[in-house]
């Protein structure tokens, strides 16, 4: 843990459990007993060592009306999608490059690197690129995602290649996970969440080199 703590939150302070309402309490105490353990286990920083919550799991805590809803988005789109590990993080990466989300992209390294990606491959996404070293399916949902988040629109050829290769339903489920990952990263870039800690050892230089903004970069086996 090599930030300031109290910076962590960004534009926002982190919330102190001592003074969390009922509704709160209810999101603090499921994140607490889902993604806290599960980020522990990839390894990333998901809270600080007196318990508050960073990320964008601490802006969940200012409106648990909506934010329980969310969450609830999140936990259906990993227990019921139809895409692999490998292809989810290679989307989240892509979505967090266009955003540029570093806490996003600190976090989602790390789940990549778990699922089997290459650091090549990571670092490569985390910059915008497409890794050679990516699958067939891999990088045809790479050019999906970026395509889509870029252009806001996806060409008639790859949006074929990409229905012969994930089915309709497959391509439903890309959609959800697109759009989960841009409100994280809505949110982590509105308030200007940082990443506790660089994305990869050799990561900090690529990002510095694009002038980005600080260190800045989501349950059962679950995934954020």
């Amino acid at each position: 843990m090599s930030a300031d703590p109290d910076a962590l939150g960004g534009r926002l302070p982190l919330v102190n459990p001592e003074t969390l309402a009922n509704e709160q309490r209810e999101v603090f105490d499921l994140l607490m007993s889902t993604l806290v353990p599960w980020a522990e286990g990839v390894p990333f920083q998901s809270s600080t060592a007196d318990g508050r919550l960073i990320g964008p799991f601490n802006s969940a805590l200012l409106n648990p009306a909506t934010s329980s809803r969310f969450l609830e988005l999140q936990f259906a789109e990993q227990v019921h999608t139809s895409l692999s590990e490998r292809v989810r993080q290679v989307v989240t990466l892509t979505v967090g490059a266009v955003w540029r989300a570093d806490y996003e992209l600190y976090a989602h390294s790390a789940v990549a690197q778990k699922a089997g990606l290459s650091e090549h491959s990571i670092l490569t996404l985390v910059n915008g690129g497409c890794p050679e070293d990516l699958g067939p399916d891999e990088k045809i949902a790479h050019r999906v995602t970026r395509q889509l988040c870029t252009e806001h629109r996806v060409d008639e050829g790859l949006y074929r290649k990409a229905e012969k290769t994930f089915g309709t339903k497959g391509l439903i489920d890309l959609t959800t996970l697109i759009g989960v990952y841009h409100g994280v990263c809505i949110t982590l870039t509105m308030f200007a969440v940082p990443a506790p800690e660089p994305i990869l050892p050799q990561a900090q230089a690529c990002c510095d080199s694009k002038d980005r903004p600080g260190q800045h970069i989501s349950t059962s086996s679950s995934r954020p």
